[in-house]
Parts: C-alpha cells; structure tokens; sequence
C-alpha cells in the first residue's frame, strides 16, 4: 500500500459517526461511548437499523462474489467503505479473483488508520482519505491512479452510505461521475435506507441529522431515477434481502448484547429496508 496519503481529519469523539456506529451493529469493537448512546437512543424508534446493517453487509459478500466470479470484475473502488470486518471487499474479491485489485476511500480517520494497518504489506489494496462528495479528488488520487484502469471494467460501489448524501450533496454527481466516465462493462452497487412511508421516512432523517450523522432516508423511487439508465443485473434495484439469498454465505459476527433486543425487527417492520443492487453500463 502507497504511504502518499495525506494526514487524515482528526477522529471526532463528541459526535457520532456513520462508521463506528455501523460497525458496532456488525459486532465490531472499535466505536466510543457517543457511538453507542446515539445508536441506543435511535433504535427504539427505528429498531430496523441493526439488520439493515447486517443485511447490507451480508449483500456486500454475494454482490463482490458475483462481480468477480460471475462478471469478471477486476478492480473496485469501495466509497464509505467503513470500518473493517470480517470479509471486506478485497477479501471477497481476491477470494475469487487473487489478482482483483481494489481502493477503499473514507473519510473517518479510525476506518484509514485500521485500513492501513490491514494492508500495510497489500500491494493491490489501499485505502485512501477521501469525501466521496469530491469524487474527483479522489480520482486525482496516486494510489487510484495505481491501482485502477478506466479503460478496463471497473466496480464502484456505494453501500449503505448513499443515505448520507443529502440533496444538497448532488447525490446522482456522486453516484455517476465514475461509472459515466467507465468502461462499458463497468457495474455500480448501491444501497439506501428507504422508507415506503414519506412521513416516517422524514422523521428519520430528522432523528438521525438532528444527532449529528448526515442523513437522508428517501423512498425507492428516489433512489431509481439516479441509475434509470442503467442495465439492473437480476433481480434489480430491491430489498436487500431478495438480492439472491444465500443461506450458505460466511456468518457475521454476533452483535453485543444491548442490541440483540432489535434483531428480527425488519419482520415485523417492513416499512423501512435497506434498497439496492447491482447495475451494468452498457
């Protein structure tokens, strides 16, 4: 991995972040108090927020296996790639394609720190610092100039992170400057929260920006009209949870026991899910 990154923002403590509270939800270990008590305050009222989590990740696994193993898919960029965890992109990828290359970009300072002390001897993988509102800072990037050839297909996804880009953010810029200027052949993965309920799906996002997480919960219409030109690779844009289900794919870990209370709430609340898949250029 390149050491050419730049220092990365300090680590907030005062404030919540979308990485470390999403990756308390995987089970993971490496969030603050902050994290914790916006997550606990949350959940009450969206108790669906810890198998979204779950189930993106989960869709994370089949989604890189089938761009690999099924489309040929050699290089990824991975915005908001978030903490580390069990099976990562790269993981996935180079567990059904060694010579996958791929770049993570994130902007919290704990997610860059662990990157690169995960892939500290990786010469195919990075981790950069990176907005992916400013999708061509990133592209101006050494280690993206590196490691990935626009003249060949290339991934580039955006899971569970695209509720964080507002309107205000341009989120169709965000999503399109890379794959537009792809290869055809290219693919695009997203996920957002979605609500079927408008008025619920508001209350959301006031609940979660007034805590300090950027936030936008839209509907699925919302989010199809960014990709519409799109090819959708079967079964298109859904829940996350009927993208070709696998019950053999690897377990996450258990979550910690404040949060085993909210497992299964998307049964039974089905109004609020995690949307998404995967699209081809043509």
């Amino acid at each position: 991995m390149s050491d050419s990154q730049p220092d990365a923002i300090p680590a907030p403590f005062d404030v919540p972040t979308s990485a470390r509270a999403y990756g308390w939800m995987l089970g993971g270990k490496d969030n603050y108090e902050v994290d914790r008590n916006f997550l606990l305050a949350t959940l009450p009222s969206f108790p669906e927020c810890v198998d979204i989590a779950r189930q993106n990740r989960s869709f994370l696994y089949r989604a890189v296996r089938h761009l690999t193993r099924d489309a040929g898919i050699r290089q990824f960029i991975d915005m908001g790639c978030g903490l580390p965890t069990d099976d990562n992109v790269h993981q996935v990828a180079q567990r059904f394609a060694p010579d996958a290359r791929v770049v993570y970009v994130d902007i919290d300072p704990i997610v860059l720190a662990h990157g690169k002390a995960l892939l500290a001897d990786d010469s195919t993988t990075a981790v950069i610092p990176g907005d992916m509102r400013d999708q061509r800072e990133i592209l101006d990037h050494p280690d993206v100039r590196r490691l990935i050839d626009f003249d060949e297909p290339v991934a580039v996804l955006f899971l569970s992170v695209v509720h964080h880009l507002t309107d205000a953010d341009e989120p169709r810029r965000v999503l399109r400057t890379v794959i537009d200027q792809a290869a055809p052949g290219s693919y695009l993965g997203l996920s957002q929260v979605v609500a079927d309920d408008p008025v619920r799906g508001a209350a959301m996002s006031e609940h979660i920006s007034g805590g300090g997480v950027p936030w936008q919960t839209r509907t699925p219409a919302e989010l199809d009209v960014f990709v519409a030109d799109l090819e959708p690779v079967e079964p298109g844009l859904v829940n996350l949870v009927d993208w070709r289900p696998d019950p053999d794919q690897p377990p996450l870990a258990p979550v910690h026991e404040d949060l085993v209370p909210y497992l299964g709430a998307t049964k039974t609340n089905r109004g609020i899910y995690e949307y998404g898949g995967l699209l081809r250029k043509p």
